[in-house]
């Protein structure tokens, strides 16, 4: 295989795509958290319950599938090159949306965990749809290659 990654580029990228399993898994799951937590009530023990949910959720999944993801996908980014290669300036876009995303997400919870609901929960039922779009994004950028 050319580039740095040598003979280990299918070992990064199999790992690369089985930690992006895990984030956008984690990231289906923890804005759903949130709107079963917005109903509870500030202070209560149900919302105690859905914060420490949620930072299971961030701690053993989230948080590490995110550096992961980056590492991974940072390491065969620098293996292809950037340049020419457009679908990848557009699949990083996407990614770093996805991150912003990821830390709104976990700033919400965070709020929401002392008992502030900044958002509507309908507002959380449409960002719950995120990730399947930014996942379908990366996915033609990375099969199909439009540009």
């Amino acid at each position: 295989m050319i580039g740095w990654l040598g003979d280990s580029y299918l070992w990064v990228k199999t790992a690369h795509v089985a930690f992006v399993f895990f984030w956008i898994a984690g990231l289906f799951a923890l804005p759903r958290y949130l709107i079963y937590m917005h109903s509870t009530q500030p202070g209560s023990k149900e919302e105690a319950q859905w914060t420490e949910r949620c930072n299971r959720l961030r701690y053993i999944i989230l948080t590490p599938a995110l550096i992961a993801s980056w590492v991974f996908g940072l390491s065969l980014a620098f293996n292809i090159g950037f340049e020419g290669n457009y679908w990848l300036h557009a699949k990083l876009l996407i990614v770093v949306l996805l991150t912003a995303y990821h830390l709104w997400m976990v700033s919400l919870g965070k709020k929401m965990s002392l008992g502030k609901r900044p958002v509507a929960e309908k507002t959380l039922r449409i960002a719950n749809e995120a990730p399947a779009i930014a996942t379908i994004l990366v996915v033609i950028f990375v099969i199909v290659r439009p540009f």
